[in-house]
């Protein structure tokens, strides 16, 4: 993150110092523009931790009834299967499981913020695995690999964006999302595998930095008991059963979106109460938990919505726009959508403004070829820098290795695949 946050910043300088000598420009200066920017985006970005607060409160007190119940004993048994091969240095009945698996089904049903918290949990969990604290260990960069290109059967957000721009079939990107994202998603796995023979983890490392948080080292982790696994035919007709949601959210995802957030609640509480879990006593617990976590995200949303911010606003973004355009439009990827795939990784809420902005001018609309494919690009990609920025954040790593190789990668051939889906339903 060192070497990325130095270069947006230097790049926006560069830009910014450019056009402010040689470019003659009506109202504010280049230069004032960057210095707004700059205050701009670290206000955004506490005030954007501090939003997330009562999120990672709220989803981290039903996961602490989850963990209270057993649930994630539960789902890690059940996917065991395929989560040992993907993530061999983890246990197969070590909390990160269910807590990467949560992530990943909320990531699924298109719940981003719900999403978070799980996530966050995984990386805490993955990090009492790690012999060298503060730098990523393999598990953890794959889980972000994965985290940033998830399979989504619902990309909720996007289609109530469609429906309020008003499209006549807002929930005509599912199976262009899901093909994107499956894509993107295969290619994360194999882009984090390859990758990591190129980053070796140091056998020497600082003393403070092996060490890392002396409370997270002195704090011991008790491993569940290693129950027996479920039978491998469970496994396979969960897997079976998930694969039947496909075609279901593809028919009613529009119908299905409004009754996630409240049914995922009432399902978490009344599995609490089921297994006996005192409930209330529970969620105030976890919600703790959440509480601080969002606060000590802070600095590393600062640093890296500072730096994206400063590189929209000296217009480096639009010269490579500029400079790309006239080719990406030959591949199917025009001119008026390139900010988007662009823009993604770096800002989740300028590419959703840039969406907004494309499917409510009248010239393009949601239902055209841009439409679509801008909308299938929101659902199907993920803000990298930011996702690195939080998850790494919440447990001190500095050293992320090529977590955002596999990040940028995945989401490379997610924007190739959202292209080539759209192109293949929508036409041109």
């Amino acid at each position: 993150m060192n070497i990325v946050f130095f270069i947006l910043v230097s790049v926006a300088f560069v830009t910014a110092g450019w056009r402010q000598i040689t470019v003659e420009t009506a109202g504010d200066k280049p230069m004032d523009l960057l210095s707004t920017a700059m205050v701009e985006s670290a206000t955004g970005a506490v005030e954007l931790a501090l939003g997330l607060v009562g999120v990672m409160a709220l989803f981290l007190g039903l996961m602490k009834i989850a963990e209270e119940g057993g649930l994630l004993t539960i789902l890690a048994r059940l996917i065991r299967p395929l989560m040992v091969r993907l993530f061999p240095d983890v246990p197969a009945e070590h909390p990160a499981m269910g807590a990467m698996i949560l992530n990943m089904s909320a990531n699924m049903l298109g719940l981003g913020n719900a999403a978070t918290p799980f996530g966050i949990r995984a990386m805490q969990e993955l990090n009492r695995l790690n012999p060298v604290k503060g730098t990523a260990t393999d598990s953890m960069v794959l889980f972000l690999a994965i985290n940033t290109s998830s399979i989504t059967l619902l990309p909720t957000g996007v289609i109530a964006l469609r429906a309020a721009a008003g499209s006549g079939d807002p929930a005509g990107i599912l199976p262009t999302t899901l093909f994107a994202t499956t894509c993107s998603t295969i290619a994360a796995i194999f882009a984090a595998l390859f990758y990591r023979r190129f980053f070796p983890i140091s056998k020497t490392v600082p003393e403070q930095e092996a060490t890392g948080n002396p409370e997270e080292n002195t704090e011991e982790t008790e491993l569940p008991t290693a129950d027996t696994p479920y039978p491998l035919w469970v496994s396979w007709a969960t897997l079976a059963g998930f694969l039947t949601l496909i075609p279901l959210t593809v028919l009613y995802g529009h119908i299905i979106s409004p009754w996630i957030l409240p049914g995922l609640m009432l399902a978490f509480l009344l599995f609490g109460m089921f297994r006996k879990v005192r409930i209330y006593e529970a969620f105030v617990e976890g919600a703790k938990e959440g509480f601080q976590v969002a606060l000590k995200i802070i600095p590393y949303l600062v640093a890296i919505l500072v730096a994206v911010g400063m590189f929209r606003a000296s217009g480096a973004l639009n010269w490579l726009v500029g400079g790309l355009g006239s080719v990406t439009a030959m591949v199917g990827l025009p001119a008026e959508a390139l900010p988007m795939a662009l823009l993604r990784p770096l800002s989740g809420s300028g590419a959703y403004g840039v969406m907004a902005s494309i499917i409510n001018d009248p010239a393009i609309g949601p239902d055209s070829y841009t439409g679509y494919l801008v909308s299938t690009l929101q659902g199907s990609t993920e803000t990298t820098f930011y996702v690195l920025a939080v998850y790494f954040g919440a447990v001190q790593v500095r050293r992320i290795r090529h977590a955002l190789a596999a990040g940028l990668t995945a989401d490379l051939v997610g924007v190739i695949a959202a292209v080539a889906a759209v192109m293949f339903l929508y036409g041109q």
